[in-house]
């Protein structure tokens, strides 16, 4: 089965991400791989620490998906799938995508502040020729009404 990858975060942007794969899934009998990754930097402290800052990330990451994978399979009858990885969002989304061959697309919510579409998307859209799948890039403004109009 081929599956569609999105990225959890804690952008608003995400959610585009996730109704955009969820709908796409539904649509075509695809599935949906959740991908969280623990940034480094949150454990940069004692072991013990370090540890339970870790078992915290990792309880937040799940109570997060639960919401979408709840929607996501009562509405729309997709079963996600969550990766939790730690490090570089960029190097874990990379490797996620090279060891899971079945990931079929990868859909990432583009932001729309001063900021600029987000990390993720600049740095793979830049490299987009060497990514392994397709990526699609779902404007973070785009309403609900259109967003389900174009799956």
């Amino acid at each position: 089965m081929r599956k569609f990858m999105v990225v959890l975060d804690d952008s608003r942007e995400c959610l585009n991400a996730m109704r955009y794969a969820t709908l796409r899934a539904a649509h075509t009998g695809a599935g949906v791989v959740i991908l969280s990754v623990i940034p480094p930097e949150e454990f940069r402290h004692w072991a013990g620490v370090a540890d339970l800052m870790r078992a915290e990330a990792r309880e937040r990451i799940e109570a997060h998906f639960e919401v979408f994978a709840k929607w996501m399979r009562d509405k729309h009858g997709v079963q996600p799938e969550l990766v939790i990885r730690e490090g570089e969002a960029v190097a874990e989304v990379l490797a996620q995508l090279r060891e899971d061959p079945r990931i079929g697309i990868l859909v990432l919510g583009a932001g729309s502040d001063k900021s600029g579409p987000g990390p993720l998307v600049t740095h793979l859209s830049r490299h987009s020729a060497s990514l392994p799948c397709p990526l699609t890039i779902v404007p973070g403004e785009m309403s609900k009404e259109r967003l389900e109009s174009i799956t």
